[in-house]
């Protein structure tokens, strides 16, 4: 395999042909060249797995024949699957149609609700949030795109840079969405997942050149991110955690995905009369580092004081609502 990768990416032992990387696999990664670290994936599966735990525990908690046995009237009968699920059964479609627990559960065991924050100084819930989900619909849809986006992502970077982006997106979004959203409670790992689709995208920008066919990667990542934020303008889905996390995952992209150009790598395959730069990364990379680094210091200071002094953000934007929910002649948005 490896030195089937050496063909690929560098041209063939004998220098035959350029191609530095064939979109035709997989164009939304980066290429992993010769010589390069390749990690065995763990963080990812772990998070996977820890999430499908908690779920599991939310729904110990919930004991939905229980609570509705004591509310009276007959109500235990209309826990989803009680007959088999006992305990772990799932609350009434009518309250929750993703298959899940309660709102008063995940409120209990962690769910970020604005006034708990920043009334009640329980700042820990912009951390929770993430490793809560609100059924089995919305807990495989997230555990899905994880194991999709972020098992390459490890493989390529480490779980050190791919950790870090995840959770800090993931506070991200929780704090743009509690500027944002107060009358309802939010849960999932969507902001943190987002962040990973925006650090592939600043990965693209500052690994620009080791990439042969640039317009079908960037253009295959835009279709790709411009869809997942479109479903986020349905009512009931709070994009602001997704747009929240996007654009911290974008800034984390560029400080913790900058690779060797592609001029540096090729030293090892040129003629030793050839001139190649001895400089590992450029000036751009560099430039981009170091403008992210503080935009997101700075975005995460600005964000976080105004949360904590309670700034409703609605009274500072008046169509930023549109972004999170677009009525239309088949739904509202509320309020």
């Amino acid at each position: 395999m490896a030195a089937a990768r050496y063909d690929v990416e560098k041209g063939g032992r004998n220098g035959e042909g350029k191609q530095r990387y064939s979109p035709q696999a997989e164009h939304l990664y980066p290429p992993q060249r010769d010589g390069e670290r390749e990690w065995v994936p763990w963080f990812v599966p772990l998070v996977a797995a820890v999430n499908i735990v908690l779920f599991a525990v939310a729904m110990y908690v919930n004991n939905c024949p229980a609570h509705a046995s004591r509310r009276g009237g007959g109500g235990a009968g209309a826990c989803v699957a009680r007959g088999f699920l006992h305990r772990f059964s799932f609350q009434p479609l009518s309250e929750n149609p993703l298959l899940g627990p309660s709102s008063a559960t995940l409120q209990k065991l962690g769910a970020l609700v604005w006034d708990k924050v920043v009334q009640e100084h329980q700042g820990w819930r912009l951390v929770t949030c993430i490793w809560l989900h609100a059924g089995v619909a919305h807990l495989l849809a997230n555990m899905v795109s994880l194991v999709l986006i972020g098992l390459r992502l490890e493989q390529q970077f480490g779980y050190v840079r791919i950790g870090i982006i995840y959770l800090v997106s993931g506070v991200g979004g929780s704090v743009l969405s509690s500027l944002f959203v107060r009358n309802t409670i939010s849960v999932g790992a969507s902001g943190a997942l987002f962040g990973l689709l925006g650090a592939m995208l600043s990965e693209l920008f500052t690994n620009w050149t080791i990439y042969s066919n640039k317009a079908a990667a960037l253009v295959t990542l835009l279709i790709v991110i411009a869809i997942n934020l479109a479903i986020g303008i349905l009512p009931h889905v709070d994009n602001f955690a997704h747009i929240g996390g996007f654009l911290t995952g974008f800034l984390l992209g560029f400080v913790f995905l900058m690779r060797p150009h592609y001029g540096w790598m090729q030293r090892y395959v040129l003629p030793s009369d050839v001139k190649y730069t001895s400089k590992k990364y450029l000036a751009y990379q560099w430039a981009l580092l170091a403008v992210a680094s503080v935009l997101a210091v700075v975005g995460f200071a600005v964000g976080l004081g105004m949360l904590f002094r309670g700034v409703n953000a609605n009274d500072h934007c008046g169509w930023c609502h549109y972004l999170s929910c677009v009525p239309t002649s088949r739904w509202s948005c509320g309020k």
